[in-house]
């Protein structure tokens, strides 16, 4: 079984977040109305754009399984990509919005129940606890799974501070720790969510992985009939498939036999070392022998 399939979330526990995510979000709407807290209100709208995004991922999981056809020929994986990169950009925008929200209320304060703000964020602690563990797991192999795990994450975070601000407004009367609990918390959540856009538009970009390729042409060379490397491509498929391809030079009194073999000694090679699993190689005799590893577009 593949590391993929391995770490997969099954149906269950997608749905278990997803249930658990709605009753937050009616709990801490209803709850920050009531009391007055943004930081709740915002928690609230935040824990319902996560249970889309759990709904959202557990779609583009499925998806992303599905098996290689003559149009998908690499298959669907990068469906997860593309659900992890609009999951995160529509975290970084909401955050944005709170942010906005939270610098009106340190000008304008707002009067704030903190026995209520400080019971509902709790109750949410504890449900936002328990769907960022379920995810975590699958967080760790896979882009999509680890966008989800971050909304959790920073749910469990924002009521974190919710509950510290709750105890400031009930002690003190300190009304502008809600708005900067909900600032400290946004500035976690962009730094975070910046760093899975990062690799999702890396990846979408077929830009290549961190890899040493003057160091991969080396390892080729080391083998006999390899006495040349040019046109190497490598890039990503998903986060856990890497690809290469390259045009290698050998002997011109090759058979079909020996290049069969080589093909193989070179795909182990590649695998070992580099953790390169799809190889495609285009065997030459003299034919670019004197061509850059990095063959740049006329």
């Amino acid at each position: 079984m593949d590391t993929e399939h391995q770490h997969e979330l099954s149906p269950l526990k997608f749905a278990g977040v997803t249930i658990l995510n709605a009753l937050i979000t009616i709990a801490e709407l209803v709850g920050g109305t009531l009391s007055g807290s943004l930081g709740l209100i915002s928690d609230g709208f935040h824990n319902m754009e996560d249970t889309l995004s759990v709904v959202f991922s557990f779609v583009a999981n499925l998806i992303g399984h599905k098996d290689s056809n003559e149009r998908q020929t690499f298959g669907y994986s990068r469906v997860e990509i593309l659900a992890a990169f609009i999951n995160s950009a529509i975290l970084i925008a909401i955050t944005l919005i709170l942010v906005f929200e939270s610098l009106k209320r340190f000008s304008h304060p707002q009067p704030v129940n903190g026995g209520l703000m400080f019971w509902v964020s709790l109750i949410s602690l504890g449900a936002n606890f328990i769907s960022m563990l379920v995810m975590l797991k699958g967080s760790k192999y896979n882009l999509n799974i680890k966008a989800t795990f971050l909304h959790m994450a920073a749910d469990t975070l924002s009521s974190v501070g919710v509950i510290i601000a709750a105890v400031l407004i009930q002690l003190f009367n300190w009304v502008w720790a809600d708005p900067m609990i909900t600032v400290i918390t946004a500035i976690w959540i962009m730094k975070e969510s910046f760093g899975v856009v990062k690799q999702t538009v890396l990846i979408l970009m077929e830009a290549s992985p961190n890899l040493d390729l003057e160091a991969i042409k080396e390892s080729l060379l080391t083998i006999p009939a390899v006495v040349g490397v040019h046109h190497v491509h490598v890039w990503r498929i998903n986060e856990n498939l890497i690809a290469f391809d390259a045009h290698i030079n050998v002997q011109k009194t090759a058979t079909i036999e020996q290049l069969e073999a080589l093909y193989q000694q070179i795909e182990t090679l590649l695998a070992q070392e580099y953790n390169i699993q799809h190889v495609t190689l285009q065997a030459e005799c003299m034919r670019g022998l004197d061509q850059k590893l990095i063959h740049p577009r006329s």
